[in-house]
């Protein structure tokens, strides 16, 4: 298949659609199916290929998400530098629902997830010491000043197994860690992206205080209809940013995500 994007999103909860004009394609991959069709437009001149992580009606809950033949799809298409917005949960009561954080390391805790291209016999071990790309990372954070965004340019997401959110003990552990927020979808999506030689940006969303943020007795556990009502409020402001921040991706990397396997096969 010919490259027909150079910049892909994936779109989080409440991101089921972005490009009214979009020519719509349809992949199967040797993983299976991924969570729905990619969509492919224009954005500032260059070409990006969209697709919810959920399904286009959220119908796939984040265990259950193909993440192999989601990030391999859109290498089919060409991608080699991908998007990662999702929501998140503060674990610190200095990061207020509405801020957006700019991850650069995770914490995995889920379970039982595929999480590589190889199996066997073609063995590779990854480098992901510095997950996310430094390079993506550094123009979220010049575009989100320019935007005089509430943002955090690092931090660290702990992935947590879902559909369920954590308990009291749980969340309070994760703070008392040293972690910032805490996800359901970062893993393994960033890692399968690095396998493929993608750079990989996340820009996580805050929508809701994790029931175990200390010294907030007024925050009450996290429902999912909260979550998406901040959601609703602020995806505006996210697909913003993604419009700006996509047009100053350089062309040629200046880092070395693209190189993940050099000296990773035995």
């Amino acid at each position: 298949m010919p490259d027909l994007a150079e910049i892909g999103v994936f779109g989080g909860s409440g991101f089921y659609e972005w490009f009214a004009d979009g020519r719509s394609i349809d992949l199967e991959t040797p993983y299976g199916s991924p969570s729905g069709s990619i969509s492919v437009a224009s954005i500032g001149g260059r070409r990006v290929a969209f697709m919810p992580r959920h399904g286009p009606s959220h119908r796939l809950p984040p265990h259950a998400v193909n993440y192999r033949a989601n990030v391999w799809a859109m290498r089919e298409v060409g991608v080699r530098r991908l998007l990662g917005p999702c929501a998140v949960g503060s674990l610190r009561p200095e990061i207020a629902p509405g801020l957006v954080v700019i991850c650069d390391q995770f914490i995995d805790r889920t379970r039982a997830r595929a999480d590589t291209y190889y199996s066997g016999p073609e063995v590779v071990h990854i480098s992901s010491a510095d997950p996310y790309c430094p390079e993506l990372r550094g123009l979220a954070a010049e575009v989100s000043s320019q935007q005089r965004l509430d943002f955090k340019p690092a931090g660290t997401v702990v992935v947590v197994q879902g559909p369920r959110f954590s308990t009291r003990a749980e969340s309070q552990w994760f703070t008392r860690m040293g972690w910032h927020v805490v996800g359901m979808t970062q893993y393994p999506e960033v890692i399968l992206a690095r396998e493929l030689e993608m750079c990989y940006l996340n820009i996580s969303m805050v929508t809701d205080y994790d029931a175990g943020v200390i010294d907030r007795p007024e925050v009450t556990a996290v429902q999912a209809h909260d979550v998406m009502r901040v959601l609703a409020a602020n995806i505006d402001r996210l697909q913003g940013l993604l419009s700006l921040l996509i047009p100053r991706i350089p062309i040629s990397p200046g880092c070395s995500c693209q190189r993940s396997l050099e000296g990773a096969r035995l």
